[in-house]
């Protein structure tokens, strides 16, 4: 898709679906189009932002609208998950609701089952979109700027670290948010 004129609304196609539904991050078909087309990363990004949010706002929709359908089901049917461990975890997307979709959106944690979960739990629709937004858009505008700035070698430095890093990241912001709540 990179090669071909059709590489931004795959790109755009991509990042909306896995979002909300789909398996396969569109992270490389971002780098494939930022190496072919340095000059365009930005606009890249910006593509794959802006779907991925909507992307999310449709697995916030799914989430919302399914769980009345499924709900049944779901506690029948899925081993080790009882209603209480549920509203637990109700609870915790209520306390962290921010926190939980940003560093969803932003490390390898698969963001649609946030964003799934984000409907099914109710959270507020803004708080969602901001965090979303905020998480998708660093994502992909890091990714984005440094093939613009560093070009290929930056691009398997990317592919080869950006799930630690990530990991990394979040564990650190976290671990911070703790240190600093512990402290007050």
């Amino acid at each position: 898709w990179a090669e071909t004129p059709y590489g931004s609304p795959a790109l755009f196609g991509l990042s909306a679906a896995a979002s909300s539904f789909f398996t396969i991050p569109p992270d490389p078909l971002l780098v494939a189009l930022c190496l072919g087309k340095p000059r365009r990363s930005l606009r890249f990004a910006a593509i794959a932002t802006v779907a991925s949010v909507v992307g999310g706002i449709i697995g916030y929709a799914i989430g919302m609208g399914a769980w009345s359908l499924v709900q049944g089901w779901f506690f029948a049917y899925v081993p080790g998950v009882s209603p209480e461990a549920f509203e637990r975890v109700r609870e915790l997307y209520e306390q962290y609701d921010f926190w939980a979709v940003f560093l969803a959106g932003l490390t390898p944690i698969p963001y649609k089952v946030f964003t799934l979960s984000s409907g099914v739990f109710g959270i507020n629709f803004a708080v969602f979109v901001v965090a979303s937004l905020l998480s998708r858009g660093l994502r992909f505008f890091i990714v984005a700027g440094l093939i613009y700035r560093f070009g290929a070698p930056i691009a398997r430095f990317i592919d080869r670290y950006f799930d630690l890093l990530a990991l990394l990241f979040g564990v650190l912001l976290v671990g911070g948010f703790l240190v600093i709540e512990m402290l007050l």
